[in-house]
């Protein structure tokens, strides 16, 4: 018998899909965030003996657990489960790609739209009592948007920008592979001799040694004063500290950044001071869109069958 640890927040007719899928098998329902993971009396006494988890435990709790099987992740990135002695051997590990594309792909439209028609300086205009115009505003439509990363993430945002009149262009390491609403594809080796043409840059890479800072002070200086970088990947693919130099002395347009390297952004960092800055605590991926969670839920549940059927499981990373 399986002793499968849910820890998602389910809805009551999400919990009874999952009962129907294994009813054969003990399930430990305990829902919880990511934030603040806890786990209920029912949970804590069968979390080292758990064969399933679907969900997120800390890391290290999962150092006292000999009998796990399975891990169903709820992250897209799952990098802190990959740190030498971490994961139990043996088990598999999936993760939640495919359910975040929408949550991102809105907040990276909404922050860009916001950033071409200078809202954050008008809303600095707002809290200073100041009724002032702040000049000209962009359009999407006819820009040349580069996406790094065309996965789920960039793939939604790309579908948004061409509502929008955008032509797409995309950068990954297949660029063999179609990518859904990416008009084109290049490369990463090419990156440069299209970054002065780029009107927006929108960032989705994952985390890997080649993408710490491929945007640096060489490649920011590649692009036109009027441009926009967005990252909603991982924050150590920008060098912030070159943004914010850019930022300041007006070589770029703007920018909006949903993760930073580190993570929190120290109080000191000259980001925070940029008017021309959009800046979220990695937010876009979290469980704040509702469809977030129900894309998890269905994901889990599909990747639960598959696994009872000793089928090959979806999204797995080890």
């Amino acid at each position: 018998m399986e002793i499968i640890l849910n820890l998602l927040p389910l809805t009551d007719s999400e919990r009874a899909a999952f009962l129907a899928a294994a009813p054969n098998e003990d399930h430990i329902f305990c829902p919880t965030d990511h934030l603040t993971w806890s786990a209920c009396s029912a949970s804590l006494d069968k979390l080292a003996r758990a064969t399933v988890i679907l969900g997120c435990v800390p890391p290290h709790m999962l150092v006292r657990n000999t009998s796990l099987k399975w891990l169903q992740a709820w992250f897209a990135g799952v990098d802190p489960y990959l740190a030498p002695g971490i994961f139990p051997q043996r088990a598999m590990l999936t993760s939640a790609v495919g359910a975040y594309g929408q949550a991102v792909s809105e907040h990276m439209f909404a922050s860009l739209m916001a950033v071409l028609k200078r809202l954050p300086q008008y809303r600095d205009n707002q809290r200073a009592h100041l009724w002032r115009d702040e000049g000209k505003v962009r359009t999407l439509a006819g820009a040349t948007v580069l996406l790094l990363g065309t996965g789920d993430l960039g793939c939604h945002f790309a579908g948004l920008v061409k509502a929008m009149g955008a032509r797409t262009v995309g950068f990954n390491r297949h660029p063999e592979h179609p990518a859904d609403h990416v008009d084109e594809l290049h490369p990463i080796s090419e990156l440069d001799q299209w970054l002065p043409l780029a009107d927006v840059v929108a960032m989705t890479l994952p985390a890997a040694p080649e993408t710490n800072h491929i945007i640096d002070a060489r490649r920011l200086a590649l692009l036109k004063k009027d441009a926009v970088l967005l990252n909603a990947g991982r924050g150590n693919a920008v060098d912030g500290y070159a943004l914010a130099e850019a930022l300041r002395s007006g070589a770029l347009w703007g920018a909006a950044l949903d993760v930073t390297e580190p993570e929190p952004l120290p109080a000191g960092h000259p980001l925070w001071d940029c008017p021309n800055l959009i800046l979220t605590p990695h937010v876009a991926g979290s469980e704040h869109l509702d469809q977030t969670l129900r894309n998890i839920a269905a994901l889990s549940l599909d990747n639960l069958k598959r696994y009872l059927a000793g089928e090959p499981l979806k999204n797995r990373v080890l």
